[in-house]
């Protein structure tokens, strides 16, 4: 995808590092490239890369086949405890919440977190904010996978985009519906600055999904931040996932996507599928695939 280099505006989004059940594979598809067309609007239209981020994964959100907002999973109090953040590179402001419990849509209120002086509310006092700023609410029925009803098969991916915008500037976000059967309480990378997400307009951004204990006890992102100038997006998202399994062991999969500063765009997994769609300026229209070595669909 490195070929991008110099496009005006890009957005790539993605629907988790995980594998995908039989017949799952239309209904991921048709969901990122969904997602990549309402943030490509925005870009488009010469809006910014954080409200691009924003409307991508809150349509991510919205669609049940995805482990964020509708299709979050239970912990083990058989609760929906949900995680997100949103960071612009403009300025490294961040907004984060975690195991925030009851919004529709958690990116949401992490953007509006985002001007606030905290970087991360968590549980009661996320819920709180949330509230405070008229954030929608539904009950654990309505965010609940339908699979997760009646089962509590595990699940540890998340969705997330990362843009470009018209000037120059970079954001990147995810969101997840949490770990199944995890302590109540638990927190993975997603919300982490250096961790899961971080942006910045000097060198790139990028946004990872997987084994969230080890992507945040790795700091994978800051670790792509590192090295996105010099070796690109793409290689630089590879080399990090390389790691993954010297720490998380055979739990240790995971997928990332990354923009450079220079428009170049970037994505690796080392999980049985992660669900990708890139659409840029110069492109007409949104690409999608299901995993690495798959011809493109648009």
């Amino acid at each position: 995808m490195e070929d991008l280099a110099g496009a005006a505006w890009a957005l790539i989004v993605h629907g988790g590092a995980k594998e995908m059940a039989p017949g799952e594979e239309a209904a991921n598809r048709d969901g990122v490239l969904r997602s990549a067309e309402a943030g490509a609007a925005v870009l488009r239209s010469g809006g910014s890369a954080l409200d691009s981020v924003e409307t991508a994964i809150r349509m991510l959100e919205d669609l049940p086949v995805f482990n964020a907002g509708r299709g979050s999973v239970a912990n083990a109090a058989g609760e929906v405890e949900m995680c997100a953040g949103l960071m612009d590179g403009r300025d490294l402001s961040v907004g984060a919440v975690g195991a925030i419990r009851q919004v529709r849509n958690p990116i949401s209120v992490a953007r509006r977190l985002i001007r606030e002086k905290e970087v991360i509310l968590v549980g009661e006092g996320a819920l709180l904010f949330a509230l405070e700023h008229g954030a929608e609410t539904v009950p654990d029925e309505v965010l609940l996978a339908e699979e997760e009803k009646e089962s509590l098969a595990q699940c540890h991916d998340t969705v997330g985009a990362v843009a470009l915008d018209l000037g120059g500037n970079l954001a990147a976000g995810t969101s997840t519906g949490g770990l199944t059967g995890a302590r109540v309480g638990r927190i993975g990378d997603s919300p982490l600055p250096g961790s899961g997400l971080y942006a910045d307009n000097h060198a790139g951004a990028v946004a990872f999904s997987g084994d969230g204990e080890s992507i945040a006890r790795l700091a994978l992102a800051a670790r792509v931040m590192a090295r996105i100038a010099d070796l690109g997006p793409e290689q630089a998202v590879r080399d990090a996932l390389e790691r993954l399994p010297h720490v998380g062991g055979a739990e240790g999969d995971g997928g990332g996507i990354a923009i450079a500063k220079d428009g170049r765009v970037g994505w690796w997994h080392n999980s049985p599928h992660f669900a990708v769609a890139v659409a840029a300026s110069g492109m007409a229209e949104a690409s999608a695939w299901l995993k690495k070595g798959e011809a493109e669909s648009g």
